[in-house]
């Protein structure tokens, strides 16, 4: 496997319609009006034929408790990961669409690295899946919460729990205004009920699209916890994000976006050692307890007021190789085990990417 990272991923010479939008992870070329009808002609895209296209670049850029984190000697990234993310997302959205279950955004798949997307009308929630009480619900329950997102909890829950039945705790994606009820701040809770009552801020095309977000979202984690069973890996939570776009006759429909089912969007155990009694994490959470375990004061990552502190010492401190290639094993692992695919990490990813860009899609600058 290439030890070669992806870092940079925003300024790939690719024609776009306007700036680049560029996330934590993954960069946003949108492509122009022109170039988003060739393609879906040249292709046979199954989308409307005035739809936007993109073309979304993954980078192996680590974040954990909002800060990006690099390594010693230059180490940028975990290498392998932005590979394995998407080798994962398009097998659990072609599994999705094989099921009939709902299609994604995901249009094709040209590069380890690369995916063609449809635009889509988001819907303003993080969709949330529990199957297990740990992490922050674990927290809340510790201090004394039995109502979260609305649900109400038993008195006699253990940590690390399996819960009776799937959880579905939404929190919001982006600030909802001017909601009453809703701080209007990033990633607050909500409930089933607050949704219904205000399903048009949330973006939702209909009420009744709250029902039918919540049953592709546990028809998506069934069909993931069963698929990870017989590889004696278990879904412990997850994080899907839905939107909006038209198919080639023109009907709108609500569809899966963003990442599915990756250790990045989800937290993913070892079944054998949760059978013996332990947690054993292949996920990012394995890279977010290493964090805590390497800084002197880990309320310095946890302390939500101290951002600013923690973002000049994410970009001043070098990560040991070792932390990083250990995530690195951990992610490329589990790709392959749920792909049953060796995951291919490209040498010279730049290079790679435009060169495919420009003679098959004809995207360069």
């Amino acid at each position: 496997m290439s030890t070669e990272v992806l870092a940079v991923n925003d300024s790939l010479p690719i024609r776009t319609s306007g700036p680049v939008h560029s996330g934590k992870v993954r960069s946003v070329y949108w492509l122009t009006e022109r170039d988003s009808a060739r393609l879906i002609t040249e292709r046979g895209y199954d989308v409307a034929p005035d739809s936007q296209l993109a073309v979304m670049v993954i980078s192996d850029r680590i974040s954990a408790f909002d800060c990006v984190w690099h390594g010693e000697g230059g180490l940028a990234g975990v290498p392998g990961k932005g590979a394995a993310l998407n080798a994962i997302s398009h097998f659990w959205f072609a599994e999705f669409a094989q099921a009939r279950l709902a299609r994604s955004h995901i249009l094709d798949a040209p590069h380890p690295l690369v995916w063609i997307v449809q635009r889509a009308r988001p819907v303003m929630i993080e969709a949330i899946a529990r199957r297990f009480i740990t992490g922050s619900m674990w927290r809340s329950y510790e201090s004394g919460v039995r109502r979260f997102c609305g649900i109400d909890l038993p008195d006699d829950l253990r940590r690390d729990q399996r819960l009776s039945e799937i959880l579905v705790t939404p929190s919001t994606k982006g600030v909802i205004r001017g909601v009453p009820g809703i701080p209007e701040a990033d990633d607050t809770n909500v409930s089933r009920s607050q949704l219904l009552a205000h399903w048009e801020a949330f973006g939702f095309r209909s009420v009744d699209d709250v029902d039918h977000y919540e049953t592709l979202l546990r028809e998506g984690v069934e069909l993931i916890a069963d698929h990870l069973t017989p590889l004696d890996l278990m879904l412990v939570d997850t994080k899907f994000e839905f939107g909006y776009a038209r198919d080639a006759n023109g009907q709108e429909n609500l569809i899966y976006t963003d990442e599915v089912g990756t250790p990045d969007s989800s937290r993913i155990w070892d079944a054998i050692a949760y059978r013996s009694g332990s947690v054993i994490e292949n996920s990012k959470e394995e890279f977010r307890q290493s964090l805590l375990r390497h800084v002197n004061d880990p309320q310095l990552l946890l302390d939500y007021s101290r951002f600013e502190e923690r973002k000049r010492y994410a970009e001043s401190h070098a990560l040991p190789v070792g932390l990083l290639h250990s995530l690195s094993k951990t992610y490329v692992s589990v790709a392959e085990r749920i792909t049953s695919q060796p995951i291919v990490v490209p040498d010279r990813p730049v290079e790679s990417i435009m060169a495919i860009l420009a003679g098959d899609f004809g995207l360069a600058v």
